[in-house]
């Protein structure tokens, strides 16, 4: 079960218009944050990811599953079982007995899968799969994005320490080779 806390996070960026895997993010978030304090674990990156996706499908999180195709059909029958919930009965009171086990399975399993250099090497893989032009575009929007919540003396200072770290790498790579 999600704290109050993510799910008044995740309702709040609902209201600013953020999309919805945006909102699924913060129940992304919770769920690295339980791995990494010990209070369940993951096998994978890829399953923990997974579990915070469900948890944010079961609390009404307009997430649908993904096509055929995608994923296997196992994950994709579980994934559309979660969004029925929420999308249904996004409150629904949960099995202790059965969150329970789940947790108690959880536990079990690693804490790795939360570390960072994990994330930034499921991220890494995921960005291989993407062509150029779906990169850039991605880029593009989150630039945007970012614009659109920044008054123009940010944007100034973010492009002078844009401009400074560019040219201490320069100095670096010249001084290496």
């Amino acid at each position: 079960m999600p704290n109050k806390a993510t799910i008044a996070r995740a309702k709040q960026e609902k209201r600013e218009g953020k999309s919805a895997s945006t909102q699924a993010g913060e129940f992304i978030k919770e769920t690295m944050d339980d791995i990494r304090s010990g209070r369940i674990g993951a096998r994978s990156t890829k399953q923990a990811i997974a579990i915070g996706l469900s948890k944010a499908r079961r609390a009404g999180v307009d997430l649908p599953p993904p096509t055929k195709g995608k994923t296997s059909e196992t994950t994709r029958r579980n994934a559309k079982r979660a969004y029925e919930v929420g999308q249904t009965e996004p409150n629904r009171p949960v099995n202790p007995k059965r969150s329970k086990a789940t947790t108690k399975a959880l536990r079990r399993e690693g804490t790795e899968a939360a570390s960072h250099e994990a994330i930034s090497k499921q991220v890494s893989q995921q960005a291989k799969k993407r062509t150029p032009a779906q990169r850039s575009a991605s880029a593009r929007k989150g630039a945007q994005t970012r614009m659109a919540h920044q008054t123009a003396a940010e944007r100034s200072a973010i492009g002078r320490k844009t401009g400074k770290t560019r040219r201490t790498n320069a100095k670096a790579s010249t001084r290496a080779s």
